[in-house]
């Protein structure tokens, strides 16, 4: 049977000595779930989206999987500043990505956002960022904690929980919600961690955590990897 084609778009690394070279990688956590789930993971080129027709590329896949990385460049969502804390940012990268984010929703395509892929999607909308969270009180690096999820969501129905342990590392937070989003998820502290599209065409849905990192032996993590799959296998 015919795994649905997951397209990942790459993160670029500036060092990665088993190649030599600078590479384009993706987390072999991340592919591993996909791959669990079913799908046949396939990581895409981020080329410059003013000279390569994305929809063009997209439209050969059953699904997207818009993985975590560095920061958006705060003029994304209209800043005026960059904090000091802001880092990893890439135009091409961010260009690629926003361009993935709006043509996978205008397409259909079933999208599964993890961490910047969430914010990512959330300033394709329109929305905002918070740049810096904040002292040790609002921390979301290297910690595994509690979510809150709303009932009668895609996110629930693909986690079959209304509660979820997450694995956090981000020091961001959606700020403005963009265009037509909806939260699916919060953190004790309130910080957004999920959203979705009411009435989007396609089944999408983002969090702000990275559900690879447990989802080898949390099977309410890897089922987000299973619904993404599930729905792209849709139309096989």
């Amino acid at each position: 049977m015919t795994r649905p084609l997951i397209a990942v778009p790459a993160r670029f690394s500036a060092t990665t000595s088993a190649l030599r070279y600078a590479a384009e990688v993706n987390a072999r956590a991340l592919i591993e779930a996909v791959w669990r789930a079913g799908g046949e993971p396939a990581t895409i080129h981020p080329a410059d989206p003013a000279v390569t027709d994305v929809t063009a590329r997209l439209a050969r896949f059953d699904g997207v999987l818009l993985p975590g990385g560095g920061d958006l460049a705060p003029h994304r969502y209209g800043a005026a500043d960059t904090h000091d804390s802001v880092y990893d940012v890439d135009d091409l990268q961010d260009a690629f990505d926003l361009e993935v984010a709006r043509r996978t929703l205008d397409l259909g395509l079933p999208l599964l956002a993890v961490c910047r892929g969430l914010q990512v999607v959330n300033v394709a909308l329109d929305g905002t960022l918070e740049q810096d969270m904040g002292g040790p009180e609002r921390e979301h690096r290297h910690v595994v904690h509690p979510v809150a999820i709303e009932r009668g969501t895609l996110l629930e129905r693909a986690t079959g929980a209304q509660k979820a342990e997450a694995s956090c590392y981000h020091h961001q937070r959606v700020e403005r919600l963009g265009s037509g989003l909806t939260v699916t998820a919060r953190a004790a502290d309130g910080t957004v961690e999920g959203l979705e599209l009411p009435g989007a065409e396609g089944w999408f849905t983002a969090v702000q955590w990275h559900p690879e990192d447990t989802a080898h032996e949390d099977p309410v993590q890897q089922g987000l990897f299973d619904a993404l799959v599930g729905a792209a296998g849709g139309g096989r």
